[in-house]
């Protein structure tokens, strides 16, 4: 295990990632579970460089989770609390792994290093989950998609950040105009309830949804969905800021 104390990174500052996307009606996050003994997840997170933007930092950290590129993300909260420190989980992942950490065993300088207080900067992306083919690193077991509503345990205060990270989220849905990032390029008006419902986590009236959309003038009605009965169709959508 190559050492971080001995990299270029600024002391005690570090990236954490909510990466959401959708499938199947619900709202996801991609989340790596560590290859050790015992349950121990945690979100997709990095440091950063001496010279490197904390922005570029948090662009390095998603492109390598998810293998794309072009990625909505957003800066949305810092977490800094005064005890907010990797040392509980770590001290208890070694005992239970004790003999059989190997090469991924931390040395005291390591170990010291990772183990003060460490401030975070939240950043959450939405990516078309069809398009990642999500990507572990030599710590992870495993890295899938959870439903929102059934994350796994994971470590610190992670669930927190999650919570703030899709608080986020639903103020900006429709003042920035993210959604579209999370669906295909073209969806019906019924794919887009569903996906403003699973982030709201409540029902909407068909109605007045469809008004309160079609009032924000974003998208682009096309031709009417081929399901083989053309006349009960339901027509096609893209957000205009979304062409080309």
């Amino acid at each position: 295990m190559y050492s971080h104390s001995e990299q270029d990174y600024i002391p005690q500052l570090s990236i954490d990632c909510v990466i959401f996307g959708y499938q199947e009606t619900q709202l996801k996050v991609l989340v790596p579970k560590l290859d050790f003994r015992g349950d121990f997840w945690a979100l997709p997170a990095g440091f950063i460089l001496q010279d490197e933007d904390i922005d570029l930092a948090a662009r390095r950290i998603l492109e390598v989770r998810t293998g794309i590129k072009d990625i909505y993300l957003d800066q949305f909260r810092v977490f800094g609390g005064t005890g907010r420190s990797n040392r509980p989980f770590l001290e208890r992942m070694m005992s239970l792994n004790e003999g059989k950490l190997g090469s991924k065993m931390l040395n005291r300088k390591e170990f010291e290093w990772v183990t003060r207080r460490f401030v975070s900067i939240g950043y959450y992306a939405l990516v078309d989950i069809n398009k990642v083919v999500p990507q572990k690193n030599d710590m992870d077991e495993s890295i899938d998609w959870y439903p929102i509503k059934d994350l796994p345990p994971m470590i610190m205060d992670h669930h927190e950040i999650v919570e703030k990270a899709l608080e986020t989220l639903r103020l900006n849905l429709d003042q920035k105009l993210i959604a579209f990032n999370l669906l295909p390029e073209t969806f019906t008006m019924r794919e887009l309830q569903e996906l403003y419902e699973s982030i709201f986590d409540k029902p909407f009236a068909r109605n007045n949804f469809q008004k309160k959309i079609l009032n924000l003038n974003v998208l682009e009605r096309l031709e009417k969905k081929f399901t083989g009965a053309a006349n009960k169709a339901p027509y096609l959508y893209r957000f205009l800021n979304a062409k080309g």
